[in-house]
């Protein structure tokens, strides 16, 4: 948001306005106007993207209608800058083009499996985002912690939801959420079942007041999850594989989608790896005890491996802190260093290659004056 337009009053927007329920608000609506004004532009959320063009939804009258744009007029070499579902736009509807982007409040970013260390934008504007963790399989809790960690980093408010709750007896289920709590300290964890429906009321209630994005491995459940949330067979199901509960990719793009009870949902392929991307924080809040524990080491730049001092390797010896839980906790740490300095390494070559460029075409500048522009 720019200088001008974040210390500008934000008037109540009319609830009956049509684009409400799709998480329009006033913060957004004066930001359009400050910018957009005069312009013959209109508000609307990206629901779909797909190969450079975008479903739109904008406001019709008192309701919606849903409009096939253009994306070459945003169109960016930054994979972060890059239009996503969830973006609120500027649209040209005489034209079937989308002009702008407006700021983004949260973006949820992965680190792309390529050498190029780039971040990968999966959604946009997002204030849940669910985790879902499915307990047709053994609960794999780093990664649940890497998941964590990246949905604090977004900005976003992190919720688990367990799928296939109806697979577990109850005594085993409770342990199973204990666990799942332990690998996420602070996140509401959400044991459901689409096919009793049990559980399912109360997480659509906790949805009803914003955007959430839906996010896991194939196989997770996550495209029968968003059918029984929105109440429709909205997305195609397949079967996981009996021999390892993994799934195959039946969706394919990410897809903004309203909910009966309020909110809207923005399901997601899924995901078979998912890479820190800047991190820093979003490790710290996942990992918040570790971090209170270090800040009470006696050395500051203790490796709790031993040293004197050592508060974190205290609670281990006492039983207050896990081996497993430091071990992840110093992989992910790790890991996120090592793509910062890929990442810096890749902007200095940038800088590097940007630099040579002007250098020469300077002096080709230069050349060409001396021989008077032959």
């Amino acid at each position: 948001m720019s200088e001008h337009t974040q210390h500008l009053p934000f008037p109540q927007l009319p609830a009956s306005h049509p684009l409400v329920r799709y998480g329009w608000d006033s913060r957004f609506a004066n930001v359009f106007a400050a910018v957009h004004a005069g312009r013959d532009l209109v508000p609307g959320r990206i629901v779909r993207v797909d190969r450079g063009r975008c479903d739109v939804v904008v406001a019709d009258g008192d309701g919606v209608r849903t409009v096939l744009a253009d994306a070459a007029p945003v169109a960016t070499g930054d994979p972060l800058a890059v239009m996503c579902t969830g973006d609120w736009a500027a649209v040209d509807l005489a034209a079937g083009h989308v002009r702008a982007l407006l700021p983004r409040r949260t973006a949820f970013v992965r680190a792309t499996s390529s050498q190029r260390s780039e971040g990968q934008i999966l959604a946009a504007n997002v204030d849940h985002a669910l985790i879902a963790v499915s307990l047709a399989v053994d609960l794999d809790l780093g990664r649940i912690e890497r998941f964590t960690a990246l949905a604090w980093e977004s900005g976003a408010r992190p919720v688990l939801v367990l799928t296939k709750a109806d697979l577990v007896p109850g005594p085993a289920l409770e342990h199973l959420v204990a666990d799942a709590g332990g690998a996420a300290p602070g996140v509401p964890v959400h044991a459901v079942s689409a096919l009793t429906g049990a559980g399912l009321d109360t997480l659509a209630a906790a949805l009803s007041d914003g955007t959430s994005v839906l996010l896991g491995v194939s196989g997770a459940g996550k495209s029968t999850l968003a059918n029984a949330l929105v109440g429709a067979d909205v997305q195609a199901v397949r079967a996981a594989r009996d021999r390892d509960g993994k799934g195959r990719h039946t969706t394919t793009t990410r897809d903004l989608l309203p909910l009966p009870g309020g909110g809207v949902l923005i399901d997601t392929p899924g995901l078979r790896g998912v890479g820190l991307w800047d991190a820093g924080e979003g490790l710290a809040r996942t990992f918040a005890e570790i971090e209170e524990l270090a800040a009470e080491c006696r050395f500051y730049d203790c490796g709790h491996s031993g040293e004197p001092g050592c508060a974190v390797g205290a609670a281990l010896d006492a039983g207050e802190l896990t081996e497993r839980r430091l071990e992840s906790y110093r992989k992910l740490q790790r890991e996120n260093a090592r793509i910062a300095a890929r990442t810096d390494a890749r902007l200095r070559a940038e800088m590097r290659r940007d630099w040579k460029a002007k250098q020469a075409e300077g002096r080709w500048h230069a050349a060409n004056k001396r021989g008077g522009g032959r």
